[in-house]
């Protein structure tokens, strides 16, 4: 195993290219037609050797970069001395109005200090925008995108008199508020013809809609509706073995952060990022490249990243357990599944003796003396490629990883699958089992006895952003699909520091009013939509803290403290923070200092009440 490489990374190399293509997850990266991987590297120094190989070289910020590699210079690379650590891309999921006044926006919208967002950028990176809908514009009729980067419109695509690859990036077609006031001027049908740039989802459409949208006639307002929008339409790679895959990966994602944050610094204003979106891969501690650079730009300039939780909370594809005598965990796969993957993470000072069972009763044991290695085994007419990881530079916990593929036939052995864990050396025996996220996999395969914790979704796990996740504004309650989290954390792998709360609070995530790409409006649920309410909340705040000049230093951690102070609680909940709704749910007014509000009396009232129940809970 090259210690250099993270364990899916070893096991992708190590796997044949007509066996990734049957998985879900190892195939991700590689470019068939051109036989290269892009990898994600942790440098220092120079890259320029590498350069002189012919590879293509993408530096990012804080030591990162994206380096497209021929698969024969994989190794090479890794030798390098000035590489520290390579991942492979993961492919994530979208987290499928106005702030609803439960979130305390009126009291600082529309009266003293009357914030709107002003003065604040605001980067949306998703599935695009639909750029020329009234919401996006000024009351002048001009737009408020300041650019747009569409990393799916080629240069052979653009147009030649609109639009250029931007500064320092290798794809896509970027376009400046300038270009698009003139495509505005068009008639309808020409404007595309200028900026071919289009949100065929609607998802990002949504999400920008719900942080800084505004109607002209004013029945629908978003959170910041002053706010300048930064927009990134993600790549949409179709490389994995020449298959559209449909989402975005790592890779789109680190350059998206880049580009808003290089921005930020040429404007000089200070900055919001939202990401709607996840994985369900990776030990969910921090741990991974990802989670590490976006603790690393949440550092750089006057910037707060707010990233969505995610929908897992209710798709029973996570399970914890705690080893002290036999266990037997079983796993439901529904029909027509063709690919599945489970990861397996654990203390390394644990040694288990792990046994895989078939739905007709067949069996095998997975060998534990192949350290850092790949093997294949067979059940059923399932192949089951297995992989043993070690603690890596990054990362103390170690992963199991098998992945399922048919052997005979088009799909996996539909059943009850078990995996039987016995203890062979046990210190603590804490072991948690991933499956892929919801979107990846039918609604029938899941954990039997499922474990709702700790299901929020990568990035949503780095420490320094904004976790968001979501609850039902009428019902005033948590929303069971919401990815929850920790709260003071036990765990005992990974760099998930005991007092670690995730989520940080929840904003209103169930039928929220958002526009569509045909400039109507309709209902949206999922954290994806409960995000960009908390990223235009920060935006008032670095409006009244940073542009208006109360505070300065109004941004980063900072935001995330005052957003968790100013949390109110919610009905059903006894002690905060918790692992579903964190501190609580928005209120912008009691985030706000020195408002005066008599809604933070109410509140103060509030968790007087919660804490003298924990007390008499205690004493009894």
């Amino acid at each position: 195993m090259d210690q250099k490489l993270e364990n899916i990374l070893n096991l992708a190399l190590e796997t044949p290219e007509e066996e990734r293509e049957q998985t879900e997850s190892l195939n991700v990266g590689y470019s068939a037609e051109t036989r290269s991987w892009e990898l994600i590297v942790k440098y220092h120094g120079s890259l320029d050797r590498l350069r002189e190989q012919n590879i293509v070289v993408e530096e990012l910020i804080a030591g990162y970069a994206i380096l497209t590699v021929p698969e024969a210079l994989v190794d090479m690379v890794s030798d390098t001395p000035e590489i520290e650590y390579v991942e492979k891309p993961k492919r994530f999921y979208y987290g499928q109005t106005f702030p609803a006044g439960t979130s305390c926006f009126p009291p600082v919208t529309m009266r003293t200090p009357f914030l709107n967002g002003r003065g604040v950028l605001l980067a949306v990176l998703d599935s695009g925008i639909t750029w020329d809908l009234e919401v996006f514009r000024k009351a002048d009729g001009s737009t408020r995108i300041r650019y747009l980067w569409d990393q799916t419109v080629s240069e052979e695509t653009a147009s030649m008199r609109y639009g250029k690859m931007p500064d320092g990036f290798s794809l896509g077609t970027e376009y400046t508020a300038e270009e698009i006031n003139a495509a505005l001027q068009m008639p309808a049908l020409d404007r595309y013809r200028l900026i071919p740039s289009r949100d065929l989802s609607g998802h990002g459409t949504a999400v920008a809609g719900i942080a800084a949208g505004k109607s002209a006639d004013g029945l629908y307002t978003g959170a910041a509706p002053e706010a300048e929008l930064i927009v990134v339409k993600l790549g949409l790679p179709g490389n994995s073995g020449g298959v559209e895959e449909g989402f975005p990966r790592t890779t789109e994602i680190l350059r998206g952060v880049t580009y808003a944050l290089r921005k930020a610094r040429q404007l000089n204003m200070p900055l919001v990022i939202n990401l709607s979106f996840g994985n369900s891969y990776g030990s969910h501690d921090g741990s991974s490249l990802l989670e590490r650079f976006l603790d690393n730009a949440s550092e750089i300039g006057k910037t707060v990243i707010c990233v969505g939780s995610g929908n897992e909370g209710a798709t029973r594809g996570h399970f914890a357990g705690n080893i002290t005598r036999d266990s037997r965990v079983e796993l439901a796969v529904g029909n027509y599944e063709r690919n599945l993957n489970i990861q397996l993470w654990k203390n390394y000072s644990d040694v288990f003796r792990i046994r895989l069972q078939a739905p007709g009763g067949e069996e095998a044991e997975l060998s534990t003396n192949i350290q850092g290695g790949k093997y294949t085994l067979e059940l059923e007419q399932t192949r089951i490629l297995v992989y043993l990881g070690e603690p890596l530079p990054y990362a103390v916990a170690q992963e199991i990883y098998l992945d399922m593929i048919p052997a005979e036939g088009s799909y996996i052995n539909a059943g009850i699958w078990t995996i039987l864990l016995e203890p062979v050396v046990t210190v603590t025996g804490q072991y948690y089992l991933y499956l892929p996220a919801g979107n990846g996999r039918g609604d029938s395969t899941g954990f039997y006895r499922s474990t709702p914790q700790v299901t929020l979704t990568v990035p949503s796990t780095a420490a320094k952003v904004i976790t968001v996740g979501a609850y039902d504004p009428v019902y005033d309650t948590y929303a069971d699909f919401s990815g929850r989290g920790y709260a003071d954390s036990t765990r005992t792998i990974g760099v998930a520091a005991a007092g670690l709360t995730k989520p940080d609070l929840v904003a209103p995530g169930v039928n929220i009013q958002a526009p569509d790409v045909y400039g109507t409006f309709t209902p949206t649920t999922g954290t994806s939509f409960a995000t960009p309410i908390v990223s235009g909340a920060a935006a008032l705040l670095m409006e009244w803290g940073i542009v208006r000049g109360n505070d300065p230093f109004l941004y980063g951690e900072k935001i995330k403290a005052y957003l968790r102070k100013g949390a109110r609680p919610l009905r059903g909940e006894m002690e905060y923070p918790n692992d579903r709704v964190g501190y609580g749910r928005l209120c912008v007014a009691d985030s706000l200092p020195q408002t005066g509000t008599t809604e933070g009396t109410i509140l103060v009232a509030h968790w007087k009440q919660f804490r003298n129940r924990n007390e008499e809970k205690q004493m009894k």
